[in-house]
């Protein structure tokens, strides 16, 4: 294992991303059967297949797999390697691969160049997803640091909060239940619900809330991708919406959209950024996830007026819906 060479790894990282040598070897700057020995070096090096050939691409065995987490390992220290020498040398640039789920969305651009005035030589490479996607991402070492509602469980993470994350159910101003007080459950379920796709945290949340309702719920719902495709529907009338209030301020504010009294509601969750646990942060990552900690609260949407002051809090992954 003595002889591996970045440009080896990096040939591993390329086919498994892009399923065939041809488009590995474009993305590296190689020949194809330059990338096709760099493999056949190292898997007589280990001596054991690193990819299955099939008609499908090239897919990664169990031992490929293993060498691929190695090489996005060795990637990400390399990387901190050269933050950390740039700190040194009193140089504040750097690269951020930041992920946001899509909700965050709203709010991102006004941390990011928050934290851009503090560091103007950073820059942030921006990826929105659901979160599926964006914890697909970060599991992968795709991404640096992403911000989302709640950390994965399926591999080991390091989170920090910065803010409260409020949940609200939305009508149309001229709703029969935009002017009512306690709304329950049971009242809800009459309405057709227009609710994100499966793998969304909005949604989950929206699950738990309902408990064991969820077959009405599913009988009543609508499924749409996106929070302004949701935002849109509500505002023509085709049903009500459970959605983050920080999606929604400017059409509360120009009376397009109104907060329904719900009870046990809002839900209040928190935002995150998270972090693979063993990777080593560098430099810029510190100075950013201490400017979200001491400043990230202050670019996140006012909504207090939105909606009422009592509400329920989710915490340590279980939500009380007790008021």
């Amino acid at each position: 294992m003595r002889n591996l060479t970045l440009r080896q790894l990096r040939s591993v990282q390329a086919i498994s991303r892009h399923g065939t040598v041809a488009a590995a070897a474009r993305q590296i700057g190689l020949t194809a059967p330059a990338v096709t020995l760099q493999i056949k070096q190292m898997e007589d090096e280990f001596g054991v297949s690193l990819f299955d050939r099939t008609s499908d691409g090239m897919r990664l065995t169990t031992a490929g797999a293993a060498v691929l987490a190695a090489a996005n390992t060795v990637e990400t220290t390399l990387r901190a390697l050269s933050d950390e020498i740039a700190a040194v040398k009193g140089v504040r640039t750097g690269t951020i691969r930041l992920g946001v789920v899509s909700t965050a969305k709203y709010f991102a651009p006004r941390l990011i160049a928050g934290f851009q005035k503090d560091y103007p030589g950073i820059e942030m490479r921006l990826k929105v997803g659901n979160r599926d996607e964006i914890v697909s991402d970060l599991k992968e070492y795709r991404l640096d640091i992403a911000l989302m509602g709640r950390p994965p469980l399926t591999f080991p993470v390091a989170s920090i909060c910065f803010g409260d994350h409020p949940l609200v159910m939305i009508a149309p101003p001229d709703h029969p239940l935009a002017g009512a007080c306690e709304i329950g459950r049971e009242r809800l379920l009459e309405e057709t619900f227009i609710i994100r796709e499966q793998g969304s945290g909005t949604r989950t949340a929206l699950e738990i809330f309902f408990g064991d309702h969820l077959d009405q719920l599913q009988a009543r719902s609508v499924e749409m991708g996106s929070n302004e495709t949701i935002k849109q529907a509500v505002m023509a009338g085709l049903g009500i919406a459970f959605i983050s209030a920080h999606t929604i301020a400017f059409e509360v504010e120009m009376n397009r959209l109104a907060v329904l009294d719900v009870s046990g509601m809002p839900i209040r969750r928190k935002w995150y950024a998270v972090c693979r646990k063993e990777r080593i942060s560098s430099p810029v990552e510190i100075a950013f996830k201490t400017f979200l900690v001491k400043k990230g609260a202050t670019h996140l949407p006012l909504l207090g007026r939105l909606y009422p002051a009592e509400g329920v809090e989710e915490t340590a992954g279980r939500s009380a819906y007790s008021r």
